[in-house]
């Protein structure tokens, strides 16, 4: 039998545009100050400090990866994968979805209710980045080989969807937490399954002052 390939994928660590709640996509913003201390609170499981990273190549995950790889001692290099990049949101980027709510009406409504192929002007649909995904997702699963991957919320969103035939229309199965890993398990043609979401790395004495 094939031994199964696990993948956890984690966010990266608060920007100043998270806390404004404006979208970033490929906006390459850096971890803000608090953002850079919130990472002292995260404790990766063992398990996973050996294994293999690879972080997204905008500024927020290789900082994010560094960060934590100082903190827990992970002495590998850590890859830069660049299918892992944000999705693309074009000309909404530092947008905040409330204004664009109130300025498009039902426009956005409409817009947003096409789940997979919601599409910003002059952006991508999250089925855009999943078949981006795809090649990787079969790369890792061929090389038989574990990977803890810094990413984006939008990434793991469409992984998830993936995992579990969501259409991404209306709320998810599952919401996928911050500060927290989100683990699958690849078969051999790279296809995603849940193994398990929502593993904390706050510990649990910690978790009263979890969210900046």
């Amino acid at each position: 039998m094939t031994p199964s390939v696990q993948l956890a994928l984690l966010r990266h660590g608060p920007t100043a545009w998270n806390r404004s709640r404006r979208i970033q996509g490929l906006t390459d913003e850096p971890l803000d100050e608090a953002g850079r201390a919130h990472l002292d609170s995260w404790r990766l499981p063992d398990s996973w400090v050996a294994r293999p990273w690879v972080t997204s190549p905008l500024r927020r995950c290789r900082e994010t990866a560094a960060i934590l790889a100082r903190s827990h001692r992970h002495e590998g290099a850590i890859a830069v994968e660049p299918r892992l990049i944000e999705m693309s949101h074009g000309e909404w980027e530092g947008e905040r979805l409330v204004d664009l709510r109130a300025r498009l009406g039902q426009g956005m409504t409409a817009l947003e209710d096409r789940g997979l192929d919601y599409r910003a002007p002059g952006g991508e649909s999250p089925r855009d980045v999943q078949q981006r995904l795809r090649p990787w997702l079969r790369e890792v699963a061929a090389a038989r080989s574990d990977r803890l991957a810094i990413a984006h919320r939008g990434i793991m969103r469409a992984l998830y969807a993936m995992a579990v035939g969501w259409d991404m229309t209306g709320k998810p199965p599952v919401k996928l937490r911050d500060d927290c890993l989100q683990l699958f398990v690849l078969a051999s043609d790279g296809q995603p399954r849940v193994e398990r979401l929502n593993v904390s790395l706050i510990p649990p004495a910690d978790q009263g002052a979890a969210h900046p």
